[in-house]
């Protein structure tokens, strides 16, 4: 099969497509042939040699796709040759075949392609897990996700407010905050010229905070809570240390929790993809949540696609095509 690696660490020059052997369906596993692999923040830092796969994933990079189950292992129930699905990955995304536990594999959900189908599982379970299973926002909170025109944030925006939220989000120019306005936001806040803390209180403050900042937005995120709000860290695109004014917390009897989604184990990630397929892809069948990608390159194009994507100028996602 082919695949994408990096050789070793470095910018996306270093990213090359060479040929893997084909996987092999273990117990509890499926084979899925690759349509399309979505990218993440986290595959660029994988790149740059700051965040090895877990043990025992492959290191083919890529945490996504979609495709057609091609091979299925001993013990799998609800999954046969032919199934077109997408799936949450620890890794192999770029490659036009990936052995995947079958848990973490869900449907393709109706009136979505088979190719736009591989941005939706990163970012409909870390919303789902983070925002809802972590955060427990309800639907009379308001919530405020930083980078609300990435992947991520158009996700996060979307669902938060079909469900009932007041959703407030940062964004990096007038073009994003039309975006994310026209996603359900009730407000885009331009990091470059105004406070989002000083915002966000205009609206009452913040009960969830989903933040891929790290330490550089700490101290003001905890500002922007309301009392026993949640801030879930999902990133340090903003570094990853600082100091914390303990006091800040004890006086708003409120939490932080830094989660990630790709380490964790099968059993908890099995049922976050089915919490997924309950309650985001109704939504996404019923044309109310619908999956914002900019760009599908070929998997040859992979170096090009993280050049892209560090530029920040994207919004939503983008997508590696095994397809001619």
């Amino acid at each position: 099969m082919r695949a994408v690696v990096a050789e070793q660490p470095g910018g996306p020059e270093v990213l090359t497509v060479t040929d893997r052997p084909d996987p092999e369906a273990g117990p509890g596993e499926v084979v899925i042939d690759v349509a399309a692999a979505g990218l993440n923040r986290a595959d660029l830092l994988q790149r740059q040699g700051f965040y090895p796969p877990p043990k025992g994933a492959s290191d083919i990079i890529g945490m996504e796709c979609s495709g057609v189950v091609s091979a299925v292992g001993e013990g799998v129930e609800g999954w046969q040759e032919g199934d077109e699905v997408c799936a949450l990955l620890a890794g192999g995304g770029y490659a036009s075949k990936v052995a995947v536990p079958a848990g973490q594999v869900m449907p393709v959900p109706e009136g979505v392609d088979l190719v736009t189908a591989a941005a939706l599982p990163e970012v409909a379970t870390t919303v789902w897990s983070n925002v809802f299973m972590v955060g427990g926002l309800t639907p009379d909170e308001t919530f405020l996700v930083h980078g609300g025109a990435g992947g991520i944030g158009t996700m996060a925006i979307q669902v938060a407010s079909k469900l009932g939220s007041r959703v407030i989000t940062t964004v990096g120019s007038a073009e994003k905050a039309e975006l994310v306005k026209s996603l359900g936001a009730e407000a885009a806040i331009n990091y470059k010229d105004d406070d989002f803390v000083e915002v966000a209180k205009v609206y009452g403050g913040a009960d969830v905070i989903l933040d891929n900042m790290g330490a550089k937005y700490l101290a003001r995120n905890i500002d922007a809570l309301n009392p026993e709000g949640r801030l879930v860290i999902i990133g340090m695109q903003g570094g990853t240390k600082t100091e914390l004014d303990i006091n800040s917390l004890l006086r708003k009897r409120a939490a932080v929790i830094a989660t990630n989604l790709r380490g964790r184990p099968v059993e908890q990630k099995t049922r976050i993809c089915a919490e997924v397929v309950e309650n985001i892809w109704p939504m996404v069948e019923a044309g109310d949540v619908k999956p914002v990608v900019q760009d599908v390159l070929p998997l040859e194009e992979a170096a090009e696609a993280h050049r892209l994507m560090e530029s920040g100028t994207h919004t939503g996602k983008i997508l590696l095509t095994t397809q001619a």
